[in-house]
């Protein structure tokens, strides 16, 4: 690669990758609906080959921005929307690996935790789409609506939570719900992490226009 190589400008390759990264994003959180709905190792085994798929587009990503010197946004913006958008789906995998480990049915909670997030991983890849449009203010209204979407699966994780510790009844309860406790952490955790990416999004808007 040569010096002038550094200052190529690259308008859609970033965008491209990320948009990449949240359709692989979405499909699997729609994994985690369906496992949630059904458990399935089959499931499983589509989920961690999506992750993997995913890891090695966000590993192109930064290769790219390592090589590029002059960026169609921040490359920190670039960076941290990547990051979070695989987050979501690290967290989305983990889930279901933590249930398969630890031997956790889903619950009715589970359920529409899973389904609130499929939502909002819809809307933040039509935002990056959006993005990739050009047409910032209607991304900016996806990612406001990712963010209300994380909102309801922060009330859903509170009553699942309220509801879990009423009346633990012995030792083997106990355990139980301490299980409980940890996948529905890490749906929330993945909600945390959908809504950090929308709010990367607003941010690019707000430079962007």
């Amino acid at each position: 690669m040569g010096f002038r190589d550094l200052f190529k400008h690259k308008p859609d390759t970033f965008i491209k990758q990320i948009e990449q990264q949240s359709s692989l994003t979405l499909r699997g959180v729609e994994l985690l609906k369906a496992y949630m709905e059904q458990p399935d190792p089959s499931t499983e085994q589509q989920l961690r080959d999506i992750e993997r798929e995913a890891d090695e587009v966000r590993r192109i990503l930064i290769d790219e921005l390592l090589r590029t010197f002059v960026t169609p946004m921040d490359r920190e913006d670039i960076s941290a929307l990547s990051r979070a958008v695989d987050d979501v789906l690290d967290y989305a995998y983990t889930t279901v690996d933590e249930m398969s480990i630890l031997k956790v049915q889903p619950t009715p909670y589970m359920v529409r935790m899973a389904s609130l997030l499929c939502d909002g991983a819809m809307e933040l890849h039509l935002a990056v789409q959006r993005l990739k449009d050009n047409h910032p203010t209607v991304a900016s209204d996806h990612a406001q609506r990712a963010k209300a979407i994380e909102n309801r699966v922060e009330v859903v994780y509170r009553e699942a939570l309220a509801d879990l510790f009423r009346d633990p009844r012995d030792v083997d309860d106990v355990v139980r719900m301490l299980k409980l406790r940890e996948v529905y952490r890490h749906l929330s955790n993945a909600a945390d992490r959908g809504d950090e990416a929308a709010n990367i999004i607003t941010d690019i808007v707000v430079k962007m226009t």
